[in-house]
């Protein structure tokens, strides 16, 4: 099996047996989690909205988990998925054009690790609302008029603070304000290497919008076909042109 690394990308080559057509298999790397922890009414919420914006702004596809220790229902009593769920189904899948949602019994508190591995995907980071007491790493957010005092130490795998005080536990504070900053963190520490790829598309003359999702799946295929060929082994950028019969 030979490894070729290109810009962002691991391609692994296995030659079978009995083709000369290589198989590409692309290998996924864990996606990191942030949990934004902090006492009742100190602003978890709104730094996360301001997270978002600021990661979303970068480039970056995020998604969210939210910890509620009460339970919750998202499906509205009398609606089609209500009377599924309410008839005795395990899971409710809700499918539209533009968004899907999946409601399921569960026994115990998922770990945040595993809502990840099990339910996203085609993301670069998950930030999460709650879960003081997991291992991932932690921002946690202070609001003087409301708590002097902090949830976490260092110890408690506390990547940095938000806070309208300054705290000196041996971790970086930030103003509750500075999104940039803390995204310039979260950046260092997690995002290396997974800057959305440039892919850009023009049909008839005129350029076509492109996800995240799509830019990397366009990507992948071109340089899964083209670093096979002779003198592409390391293709930094690819142009394509397609003309008319």
């Amino acid at each position: 099996m030979e490894e070729r690394v290109l810009k962002g990308v691991n391609l692994f080559f296995l030659k079978p047996q009995y083709s000369t057509i290589p198989t590409f298999h692309f290998f996924a790397s864990m996606i990191p989690i942030v949990s934004i922890v902090g006492k009742s009414d100190s602003g978890k919420t709104t730094l996360i909205e301001k997270l978002i914006s600021e990661l979303v702004r970068r480039g970056y596809r995020v998604a969210t988990v939210k910890h509620d220790v009460h339970g919750f229902e998202v499906d509205q009593e009398g609606k089609d998925s209500w009377r599924h769920k309410q008839a005795g189904a395990h899971t409710v899948v809700i499918s539209s054009p533009s968004k899907l949602a999946l409601i399921r019994d569960v026994d115990q508190d998922a770990e945040l690790s595993e809502v990840r591995d099990k339910y996203i995907q085609e993301v670069d980071l998950v930030l999460s609302e709650g879960f003081k007491k997991n291992t991932q790493p932690k921002i946690e957010v202070s609001r003087k008029e409301m708590h002097r005092d902090l949830l976490c130490t260092k110890e408690d795998n506390l990547l940095a603070i938000a806070a309208n005080q300054p705290f000196d536990i041996g971790v970086p504070c930030f103003d509750l304000n500075d999104a940039r900053g803390l995204v310039d963190l979260i950046e260092e520490k997690f995002l290396k290497g997974k800057k959305p790829p440039q892919v850009r598309l023009r049909v008839n003359g005129k350029e076509i919008p492109l996800s995240f999702f799509v830019q990397k799946s366009i990507l992948a295929t071109v340089r899964g076909m083209v670093s096979p060929l002779k003198g592409c082994a390391s293709p930094q950028s690819v142009e394509i042109q397609v003309l008319p019969d």
